[in-house]
């Protein structure tokens, strides 16, 4: 038995990677990129990190504007929604490509147990929402006297 080296141990997985986002790129509910242009659903990308203080959410949301966007905390649960509106200015017809998605989006995230959620500070500046959820102090145990009887 000879051994055989392998060079690009990845390489088949990037292949089919490609194949499959070319399939989905493809025409499967019997429409051509041209009728679909910005029908798609999509989620915004979002940067989530924490520093000594806080919880750091950083969504993007270019050309959305405050109105359209909904912040909501139920419990530990965190839901960003919103819509980005169609441009009516330019008829479909028209258009060579559409890359950019319109239409509503969901996004959702568990916070950590020590995320102070009913203080979370919202701001949007140049088509980027960042919350700022601060830390609670962590509780320390509590050392109780026993009595003796």
């Amino acid at each position: 038995m000879s051994i055989v080296r392998f060079h690009k141990p990845f390489g088949s997985m990037v292949d089919m990677y490609d194949r499959i986002n070319k399939l989905f790129e493809e025409d499967l509910m019997g429409q051509d990129k041209e009728t679909q242009l910005s029908s798609r659903c999509w989620n915004p990308a979002a940067d989530i990190y924490e520093t000594r203080d806080d919880f750091v959410f950083k969504v993007e949301l270019p050309g959305i504007s405050r109105e359209d966007i909904k912040v909501e905390l139920t419990g530990d649960n965190l839901s960003i929604k919103g819509e980005r509106k169609e441009e009516t200015e330019v008829k479909k017809e028209e258009y060579h490509r559409v890359e950019r998605y319109c239409g509503s989006f969901t996004r959702s995230f568990r916070l950590p147990k020590n995320a102070d959620g009913q203080n979370m500070k919202a701001a949007m500046k140049e088509g980027i929402l960042e919350l700022r959820i601060p830390k609670m102090e962590e509780t320390k145990p509590k050392a109780i006297p026993i009595d003796v009887a």
